[in-house]
């Protein structure tokens, strides 16, 4: 039984590649860190690194195995967060053009110093069965996947791909959050 557990354990590492270089069935030394990387996780890799060579991308066919190779992959990465960061954005300002009922409640609030302030809140909503809240609602699928998308390609633990993943999200922010409107609900004084 030990020996078929170690022939278990021992397959599973050769048709599980490493993330970086070592070569296929390499024990150890070579390259960026030497072959099992993944410290018992059956080949996924559980730390940082920077490593250009044998990195899996998503999916099964999409290999990096060159430095031309990762820059590309960074650069596609990087676009994606900024579309996400602008999906974000552009979501909020259709839902603003889009507004159908919007009500008013105001209510009386007490005042430290006696006086009462009246409090004004706006609620903004959309009709169920609208062409603007479908739309809402598939840029709202394409916004979780982009999402999930970009989660996955930080769990690579590839610096490089991390890095273009946080630097294109604080590029979108950078290129489309200026534009978010702040809304400040003014209160009244009534004596």
């Amino acid at each position: 039984m030990d020996h078929s557990a170690h022939m278990a354990a021992d397959h599973s590492h050769h048709t599980m590649a490493p993330p970086t270089t070592g070569g296929h069935g390499d024990h150890g030394g070579g390259g960026h860190g030497g072959g099992d990387m993944g410290g018992g996780h059956g080949g996924m890799v559980m730390t940082f690194y920077f490593g250009y060579e044998n990195v899996e991308l998503l999916f099964t066919g999409l290999l990096i195995n060159s430095a031309g190779e990762m820059a590309a992959a960074c650069i596609g990465v990087f676009l994606l967060a900024v579309l996400y960061e602008g999906l974000k954005m552009g979501r909020e300002t259709l839902l603003r053009r889009s507004q159908v009922n919007v009500r008013y409640n105001s209510m009386p609030v007490p005042g430290s110093d006696g006086t009462v302030l009246m409090e004004t809140h706006k609620t903004v909503g959309q009709r169920m069965l609208s062409p603007a809240h479908f739309l809402q609602t598939l840029l709202h699928i394409i916004q979780v996947v982009v999402s999930y998308l970009l989660m996955l390609v930080f769990m690579t633990y590839n610096a490089y791909l991390c890095i273009a993943t946080a630097a294109g999200a604080g590029m979108g922010y950078f290129l489309f959050s200026w534009r978010k409107a702040v809304v400040v609900d003014i209160t009244e004084h009534c004596h």
